[in-house]
């Protein structure tokens, strides 16, 4: 698992979202790196990181690289229900097992989108590494639900799904005009994200359904109750992928958790909006 750091003080780390690198976060490191030492992951199978083999007790790192590794889904496996672990364990436990034996102290979690489903996870998994939570243009759950309408049409979903194999390099791009639309500044906004979209390299397929099916099938809404960490939400009133309105539903939920809109923004609002939404995180993580 790839990570470039910089800057000294208290450890804090950024989680990219679905299809990007941990280079995506542009200007915010070198701002927060002034007061901390700041990680930027590229998940597996994104970025420098290499798609390990999903072999239950190799940590990413490890003996389970393989270039030729089967496919990696990042949520629970189909049909599986339970929380126990094992062979029938969340493989989204197990990308949370391996950036949890990354560190050796508490930690502030920043998460972008689907970066932002892997802090959640880690915070209830194990609630006394992660120290504060910022969760940036997230949501307990990404797919429209029978009582859930504030999230993408399952339909949508699949069809980008389908789309990978076809052209994954064309989905991205796809995927990078729906992050935009309606920010301000979106067409500047969608040229810069494009050329920096293969900075690190290109996104593995198999990695990339994987982070469909954790957008397909994870739901936290049970489990929001659970994670007692100081939470900072900061949402894009323009988002459509994940509406203001499920951060909102997110900060009523958590018991420790509040809410910052940025206007005129939408899913990428550290990038359309760098000072107001570093005015929100500095001022969550001084105090």
């Amino acid at each position: 698992m790839h990570f470039e750091t910089q800057g000294t003080g208290a450890p804090l780390l950024l989680i990219h979202g679905w299809g990007m690198h941990g280079g995506i976060w542009g200007q915010v490191v070198q701002k927060l790196a002034e007061s901390y030492t700041v990680h930027c992951v590229d998940l597996p199978g994104h970025g420098h990181s290499k798609l390990p083999s999903p072999v239950y007790g190799r940590g990413v790192g490890g003996e389970g690289f393989a270039q030729d590794a089967l496919p990696l889904t990042l949520s629970r496996k189909r049909g599986e229900r339970s929380e126990g672990g094992g062979a029938e364990q969340c493989l989204l436990d197990e990308i949370v097992a391996q950036l949890a034996t990354q560190f050796s102290e508490p930690l502030t979690v920043v998460g972008w989108s689907l970066g932002g489903q892997v802090a959640l996870r880690w915070a209830q998994l194990h609630p006394s590494q992660v120290k504060k939570l910022v969760l940036v243009a997230t949501t307990p759950c990404f797919v429209q639900q029978e009582n859930w309408g504030c999230a993408m049409a399952a339909d949508t979903l699949q069809d980008f799904a389908a789309s990978l194999l076809q052209n994954h390099a064309q989905t991205l791009r796809r995927f990078l005009a729906l992050q935009l639309r309606g920010s301000e500044h979106e067409r500047e906004l969608l040229l810069d994200l494009r050329a920096r979209l293969f900075a690190h390299g290109e996104p593995d397929v198999a990695a990339l359904q994987g982070g469909l099916d954790i957008l397909r099938d994870t739901d936290m809404r049970g489990q929001l109750s659970q994670i007692a960490q100081r939470t900072l939400l900061i949402a894009g009133e323009r988002d459509t992928l994940t509406p203001h309105a499920a951060s909102a539903y997110m900060s009523q939920a958590m018991p420790n958790a509040r809410l910052q809109a940025v206007e005129k923004a939408a899913h990428a609002p550290f990038l359309s909006h760098p000072q107001v939404f570093m005015q929100h995180l500095k001022s969550f993580l001084n105090e």
